[in-house]
């Protein structure tokens, strides 16, 4: 997808979970679109070392890597508090990409499971918008995107924890959208569509045909931040999923499609 670049020209921007799939693509889309500078942060070090090391010799030491554990807060204290000083003092853009799938069984999980997924899917983007949003505050503005899932809006079997930080997520970026407009400080949400990355290596599988590239999903996330859209949805699947999901008149629909693939996971199939 085509969008404004020259949005992006000499803003600053972290990107959590940047090391792999949409969180690099979003970092490297960032560079062309003549970003002054970018944060990768990611817990994957040598991931982290490979790739700041290529961007910076094409970009011109544009890029910094730092290393953060998401789930601990100071560590995304740190995390800020690093990029900051590497921006010389502004912050643009925090893209809270950081995240995980989380399958399994509802009748299988342990409170522990619960709290290492909201940890990471809920809390991480919670903790990094407490640390940015001072400072954006006191610059005059600023922009935050948070990603969630499609699955926020059409949750599935043997994905409830997956299902539940997403939705949780989004709820808590939507209302922080009006609590921070009248600050210049434009907060979304950002679904990345079904999008072929190691999400999905992860659960065992491989990415169904009808995935999207990284790329992709990066264009048009950065379309929605240049719409300041306030749920920006990654792929057309998502659109659907989002205006479909609670409709009264799809219930029984949602209900039929929702329990094959339920039944069709429990049989071990891949199920879309």
């Amino acid at each position: 997808m085509d969008y404004d670049r020259e949005y992006f020209s000499g803003k600053t921007a972290v990107v959590t979970g940047a090391a792999s799939g949409i969180g690099l693509a979003l970092v490297e889309e960032l560079l062309i679109s003549a970003a002054e500078k970018v944060v990768m942060a990611d817990i994957n070090q040598a991931n982290l070392t490979e790739h700041e090391a290529k961007l910076n010799a094409q970009y011109g030491g544009r890029v910094k890597g730092i290393p953060c554990n998401v789930t601990v807060e100071e560590d995304v204290k740190r995390l800020i508090s690093q990029s900051t000083a590497f921006f010389d003092g502004k912050l643009d853009l925090l893209f809270n990409n950081a995240g995980a799938g989380f399958a399994g069984w509802f009748a299988d999980m342990t409170d522990a499971d619960w709290k290492a997924a909201f940890d990471l899917n809920f809390y991480s983007a919670l903790y990094g918008m407490r640390a940015a949003l001072p400072i954006m505050k006191k610059q005059g503005g600023g922009q935050i995107i948070n990603t969630i899932s499609g699955i926020a809006f059409m949750p599935m079997a043997m994905q409830s924890r997956y299902a539940a930080t997403k939705a949780a997520l989004n709820a808590l970026s939507v209302a922080l959208r009006s609590e921070y407009w009248d600050d210049n400080i434009k907060i979304s949400s950002a679904t990345p569509g079904t999008t072929a990355t190691n999400i999905f290596a992860a659960g065992g599988h491989t990415a169904p045909d009808f995935a999207q590239s990284p790329q992709q999903s990066a264009s048009r996330i950065l379309n929605g931040v240049v719409n300041n859209d306030r749920i920006i949805f990654g792929d057309d699947g998502d659109v659907s999923g989002g205006m479909y999901g609670t409709h009264p008149e799809s219930q029984k629909g949602n209900d039929e499609y929702l329990l094959r693939v339920a039944r069709e996971r429990r049989e071990g199939k891949v199920a879309f």
